[in-house]
């Protein structure tokens, strides 16, 4: 008699997926919906059609929390119809071990980060009608397979996991534990078995660690200097870039190498001396104005975006004002902020001067407002020129193609509108831009590359 492996009794089960937070948890669940393949169960993205549903979490802020369990429950009213069981996998089961199955009654199973290869025998549990909780309790490491869920000329590729800086505001050490750099030779196989790519870009917790507890030595130039010699990759976008990580060899690794986009995504999170000292950041205003302007010296072509942190614990009006002069001094071409979230768990949860919400939303609102400004006036540089843009598709409000150039990264930063008679998703076209506004380029296709 043939031996009945884990899981047979979910063949012809149809699952589909949810999966909220970053680009690493996007990852985390491609490898979930590669475990689900490789049991040869379908995946559909209609949820009417499912019934199996993966939510994978996040769990960093407080309102990433909330929306978290608002599409559990949102999604608890598909049972109505074909779906039988709601999985809720990563960040959000890590950060609650032990006790969001006994409150979020609508999940099934409970998965962490890292339980991919434990889905089915946690499936098998709840088609027996026990609650199956197994965050960390997967026997096997995630598959290094994956189900791309971005379009298919781009994907990420997660090298390491978890984080060891311990700013004073973030979660992420306790949810995702110490950082772990990826053995090379598995993210370049992993890399080498993504398909054709226009665009692989690099993310982790902090991507300038790579390598440094595995090896003994920094080894980011190097992962970026093999997997550009793969035949399938075209371009290398890096993200999460630690400021005080980025070394000369890596700056002259991104000037030299003809596959790695002129584009360094360098969370700063604040520029005053005091506030920096209060997140545990190690840099000061000098040393990360003296870091960019190196950057610029070193890779003239260079784009820098960058996120920041509003209304931190004793940030004063007078620090505030200055972060709204370091924007107009810097000129970043994209940037992010994010109103502090005072987090259980963090120090900078203690900390005396806490700041109101109102405060916080204020200053938020006119920090937009003065890189609204910046940006506009970086783009207004571009009129008249001609750019490469890789095509992502169509926008079909706008009526015209949309793609993007080498400072604008997918989902975070503008994009370029243009037109043209015919173009590929996938491809590079040259566009002339013919305006521009605070966050977009509009042009007309020239010619294909």
């Amino acid at each position: 008699m043939e031996e009945r492996k884990e899981g047979d009794g979910l063949q012809g089960k149809i699952f589909g997926m949810i999966s909220l937070g970053c680009d690493k948890n996007r990852v985390d669940g491609e490898r979930l919906l590669a475990e689900v393949r490789r049991r040869g169960c379908a995946v559909s993205d209609d949820l009417s059609e499912v019934n199996v549903l993966i939510v994978n979490t996040c769990a960093f802020l407080e309102a990433a929390r909330k929306e978290a369990i608002d599409t559990v429950l949102e999604c608890d009213a598909y049972r109505s119809g074909k779906l039988e069981k709601i999985v809720v996998s990563g960040c959000l089961p890590e950060k609650f071990e032990g006790d969001l199955v006994k409150y979020l009654t609508e999940a099934d199973v409970l998965l962490g980060i890292g339980d991919a290869s434990a889905l089915f025998a946690a499936l098998e549990e709840a088609y027996r009608g026990v609650r199956a909780d197994y965050v960390r309790r997967a026997k096997l490491p995630p598959p290094r397979e994956r189900v791309l869920t971005t379009p298919p000329h781009y994907a990420y590729l997660k090298i390491s996991d978890g984080c060891s800086n311990h700013c004073t505001y973030c979660l992420i050490p306790k949810i995702r534990g110490p950082f772990r750099s990826y053995p090379m030779e598995d993210l370049v196989a992993e890399a080498a078995s993504l398909g054709e790519l226009a665009e692989l870009i690099l993310v982790a917790q902090d991507t300038t660690r790579y390598g440094e507890d595995l090896y003994g030595e920094n080894k980011l130039p190097e992962l970026i200097k093999k997997l550009s010699q793969l035949d399938n990759i075209c371009h290398i976008r890096l993200l999460y870039c630690y400021p005080e990580r980025i070394t000369d060899a890596l700056i002259a690794e991104v000037r030299e190498n003809p596959k790695v986009l002129k584009y360094l995504d360098i969370p700063l999170q604040h520029a005053e001396d005091a506030v920096l000292k209060r997140m545990g950041r190690k840099g000061t205003r000098a040393s990360l104005a003296a870091l960019l302007e190196k950057l610029r010296r070193e890779i003239p072509e260079i784009a820098v975006r960058t996120t920041f942190i509003s209304g931190f614990p004793g940030e004063t009006e007078e620090e505030h004002r200055a972060l709204q002069e370091f924007l107009r001094e810097q000129t970043f071409f994209n940037c992010g902020f994010f109103a502090y979230s005072r987090e259980e768990e963090t120090p900078a949860y203690r900390l005396p001067g806490q700041i109101r919400a109102q405060t916080k939303a204020r200053r938020v609102r006119e920090l937009y407002a003065v890189q609204e400004e910046v940006s506009r006036r970086n783009l207004a540089r571009y009129a008249g020129r001609t750019l490469d843009v890789l095509c992502d598709g169509i926008d079909y409000e706008k009526s015209c193609f949309v793609g993007r150039t080498w400072f604008q990264a997918p989902e975070i930063d503008g994009v370029t509108y243009f037109q043209a008679a015919h173009a590929e998703t996938g491809k590079r076209y040259r566009v002339k831009i013919d305006r521009t506004d605070a966050y977009d380029l509009y042009g007309t296709a020239e010619e294909s590359l």
